[in-house]
């Protein structure tokens, strides 16, 4: 599995997960400060994408409330390998 790490501002958080999730081949997000893992977001392969935003738009609210207290922090994606 392929990851990226992302480093951006707290208040960039939510809309580049959302950004994420309609790429479609995401398999998890780790939204990591200071080194240390705040929350791990896995995601449904094969769900659509309209019933992933609705199950974690709740949880995207919540982490979009935390992330914005950070000045900086760094995004982890595992992609799904295509073959």
């Amino acid at each position: 599995m392929a990851s990226e790490k992302f480093t951006i501002n707290g208040d960039q958080v939510v809309e580049k997960v959302k950004q994420l999730i309609h790429e479609g081949n995401i398999r998890r997000v780790r939204l990591i400060h200071e080194g240390k893992v705040l929350i791990e977001l896995p995601l449904s392969i094969g769900a659509p994408v309209a019933v992933i935003g609705i199950v974690w738009m709740p949880v995207l609210a919540a982490i979009g409330a935390a992330a914005a207290l950070l000045t900086e922090c760094t995004l982890e994606v595992e992609k799904i390998d295509k073959k």
